[in-house]
């Protein structure tokens, strides 16, 4: 099933999504999840679980019971309990393997505050409510927020969301700020003329609901797969040995990339066999400070005191030995007695595939005016004769 902003043209392709993928139908899946337990059959004796995964606009996802037993398989378009009324979404999830993700979540089905019931699938009418509630959000949008910049609120009114009966409409914010709106909802409720509630959510939740393409070349992490943000500090950075550019590290929403995380473990991990930095290597030439680190090799680069533009290479398993000996007070000789052992060859082990082609040969050669340059030399040459004709 597809909403009616998807639907084909009259030469039969389809015309593509107008509401961005957010209609919550089969042709625009959002935060999909394999059901691996799908093929799996119950135990005997054992009851099937009546809890239904539940998705929402921009990948809000509620988990609900099945009380009336409905046949019910990924893709349906549902009618569930709201605090008032009735809501529709897709399922996106059945089985035992809600059973799991809600006890992963720590969500009791028996808690009748937290998880609802289902109704009924919904009918053709409700679908049509929906849809025609759902065209409605997008020039409700940008009144809303002219109405916020003529009470000079210091908000970013960024999504809306209808109730599925179109009996209540969710307004998603962001600000920096404590902000007031009173003001603003007796506004709202005399222009839309429906029930008002406003939401406020942080920076990477809206990134994550309005969606886009990162730095990567791919869509945003938190609007595609991640439904969980971790705090993400400058440090995961440094341990990386990333620049502290803030051009490179921040998101689409102004907070650091949530990727920085991905790849920190390793990093932690590889990190606990090299010394810390800060520890000086003591020798009879002169004391030692570390300058830079190659975690990828094992590399460490130290550099004399008051010698700091010669550099000298050692690995850890060196620079801890020689940590080790400065503890029971020796000192070695010098950086360089280790350092010459890790000579790098510079023989070329490959051969481009390419070939050892210019980069520049497929460039278009300068072509010289020659018009220019004859004219140039005729002037030249006829200067002299009128000197003499003078």
């Amino acid at each position: 099933m597809s909403c009616n902003s998807c639907s084909t043209g009259k030469d039969g392709q389809p015309k593509g999504c107008k509401n961005n993928g957010t209609c919550g139908t089969d042709s625009c899946n959002k935060l999909t999840v394999f059901d691996w337990l799908s093929n799996m059959s119950l135990p005997q004796g054992e009851e099937p679980f009546k809890g239904t995964e539940v998705r929402f606009k921009n990948g809000r996802k509620q988990y609900y019971k099945n009380t009336e037993n409905l046949s019910l398989s990924i893709g349906d378009i549902v009618a569930t309990q709201a605090q008032s009324g009735h809501d529709i979404g897709m399922v996106t999830l059945t089985g035992e393997l809600v059973k799991i993700q809600m006890k992963r979540k720590k969500v009791d089905i028996d808690d009748k505050e937290s998880v609802l019931k289902i109704y009924r699938k919904a009918s053709q009418k409700d679908i049509d409510i929906w849809s025609s509630a759902r065209d409605k959000e997008e020039p409700m949008k940008v009144k809303a927020r002219q109405f916020a910049i003529d009470l000079n609120l210091k908000m970013k009114i960024s999504d809306i969301e209808y109730q599925g009966d179109a009996s209540k409409a969710t307004f998603y914010y962001t600000a920096e700020e404590r902000v007031d709106f009173r003001e603003l909802i007796k506004v709202f409720a005399k222009e839309f003329r429906t029930r008002i509630e406003m939401k406020q959510v942080g920076f990477r939740q809206e990134a994550a609901r309005l969606g886009g393409i990162g730095s990567c070349g791919r869509e945003l992490c938190c609007s595609t797969w991640l439904t969980d943000f971790r705090s993400v500090s400058t440090s995961a950075a440094r341990y990386q040995q990333l620049s502290l550019n803030p051009l490179k590290l921040a998101g689409q929403c102004g907070k650091l990339k949530c990727c920085l995380n991905y790849e920190l473990d390793a990093y932690l991990d590889a990190l606990k066999a090299f010394p810390k930095t800060d520890t000086k290597l003591y020798t009879e030439k002169g004391t030692a400070v570390c300058q830079k680190t190659d975690i990828f090799k094992g590399h460490m680069w130290y550099a004399y005191e008051g010698e700091w533009m010669n550099w000298h290479v050692l690995t850890t398993q060196q620079a801890n030995e020689i940590i080790e000996k400065n503890k029971k007070k020796q000192k070695v000789a010098s950086l360089e007695e280790y350092a010459a052992l890790l000579l790098v060859d510079t023989k070329v082990e490959f051969e481009n595939v390419v070939g050892q082609d210019s980069l520049t040969r497929f460039d278009s050669p300068k072509r010289k005016n020659k018009r220019k340059n004859n004219r140039g030399k005729q002037r030249r040459n006829n200067k002299p004769r009128n000197n003499a004709k003078k």
